[in-house]
């Protein structure tokens, strides 16, 4: 990916141009308050739900924007984009609505939901090529097609049109919030094509607003970017918030984001899946991880934010239901509800039972057991999972797994050997 530095601002005349090409593409989405998160910080707290977009989320936006904007020449050697989530789709849909044929390149272990998805929304305008294990290796055979064939890449973030088309969800939340000025805005940032859109349009009519940016804190691209004030792409980056979770900013969107962004925070993804879990079985809202970064760093500006209209955009909804075993797992593990250990057990008749009845206490859950004898040793190993009901429960566990000489280690603080026998 070979980005060029320039002073590119999006103008507003741009924005409301994308906005015009938008209008019956996308929807003007709602920007509704909620009751519940509003009670919980005293503030005025809204909502603007992209997940509600046909392809759930805002990304139709931006690429159809683009796509919208090429030249016959363009059109005739057709397109190609690399993605392996939202991106696609919004490409997907925009070839079938312009009628101009498109290639998208998705890692193989793409979840089956999603390229049903992107073919059902593309029709026969898209051809999907799985190749390669990650988004890097599906961007590098994109690349290379391009080159050969002449054809054009739809960038996912780094590119003028699609900055200004994710711009036009800034302009309608200020169109829709005209009975109060809006105080912050809470934004995801992936590779910064929203969060540089929507904050040079608050930028131009509504200057006093903050634009608080949110990051995954197991990809914070944007954030150290800033920090050493160049371009800074990451050595390794925790993808689970994967519609959020970029290497490497585009170098736009990062000169935009550097000068107007107000803060830039970072969310655990655990405390992202928490905020999942709550939107779904408190407000019935269903929302990916990146969709959640926004709702979950309002504690972190809690006193700043009493009795101010803030807006926390919903970026997508686009969350496969096969991960909602591990968006659970690592919620309680956030929760420090959720422990692992090894555990020794003696190798007699009655040493499980005494673990059960006599460590455990009357609400500890085994939720996870893999154990390994050997019978030449005096005790047998195993990798233990203990869902507790509250974190003061811990400490008492392992005080009396050691005195009962039962402690082998404990897991969660060991990443590399968690993820090794978990």
């Amino acid at each position: 990916m070979k980005d060029t530095t320039t002073t590119y601002k999006p103008t507003l005349e741009a924005v409301e141009a994308a906005a015009d090409k938008l209008r019956g593409v996308a929807i003007v989405t709602p920007l509704l308050k909620n009751a519940r998160y509003s009670k919980q910080f005293d503030a005025h707290i809204y909502f603007k739900r992209e997940d509600l977009q046909e392809v759930r989320s805002y990304k139709i936006r931006g690429a159809y924007n683009k796509i919208s904007s090429l030249n016959s020449t363009q059109i005739e050697n057709e397109i190609v984009c690399a993605s392996a989530g939202n991106h696609a789709q919004g490409v997907a849909i925009s070839c079938k609505l312009l009628k101009i044929k498109g290639t998208i390149y998705m890692p193989t272990p793409t979840p089956l939901q999603k390229i049903e998805q992107v073919k059902m929304f593309g029709e026969e305008y898209v051809d999907v090529i799985l190749v390669g294990d990650t988004f890097d290796d599906a961007y590098h055979a994109a690349m290379e097609t391009c080159e050969r064939l002449n054809k054009t890449f739809i960038h996912p973030f780094n590119d003028e049109k699609v900055i200004e088309g994710q711009a036009t969800v800034g302009l309608e939340i200020i169109d829709q919030a005209t009975a109060h000025p809006i105080h912050y805005v809470f934004v995801p940032i992936g590779g910064g094509g929203l969060s540089a859109g929507l904050s040079s349009v608050f930028k131009i009519l509504s200057p006093q607003t903050k634009i608080i940016g949110v990051e995954p804190k197991g990809a914070a691209s944007m954030s150290t970017s800033i920090k050493n004030n160049r371009n800074t792409e990451l050595k390794s980056i925790d993808s689970f918030v994967d519609g959020a979770a970029v290497k490497r900013v585009g170098n736009l969107n990062f000169d935009i984001c550097k000068d107007n962004l107000h803060d830039i925070l970072l969310v655990d993804e655990g405390k992202a899946c928490q905020t999942i879990l709550d939107l779904y079985n408190k407000e019935a809202i269903v929302v990916e991880p990146a969709g959640a970064l926004s709702i979950s760093a309002l504690d972190q500006y809690a006193e700043e934010i009493k009795g101010k209209n803030v807006v926390c955009v919903i970026s997508g909804s686009n969350n496969d239901i096969t991960r909602t075993t591990e968006i659970k797992e690592r919620a309680l593990l956030y929760a420090n509800l959720k422990h692992y250990f090894i555990v020794k057990f003696p190798q007699r008749a009655g040493a499980l039972r005494e673990f059960v009845v006599d460590i455990l206490g009357p609400t500890d859950d085994i939720t996870h057991f893999e154990y390994t004898k050997k019978g030449s040793r005096e005790n047998g190993v195993a990798v233990v999972g203990l869902e507790l009901k509250s974190p003061a429960d811990l400490e008492p566990l392992i005080t009396k797994m050691k005195l009962h000489h039962f402690y082998g280690d404990y897991l969660n603080n060991k990443p590399d050997l968690f993820q090794f026998l978990v």
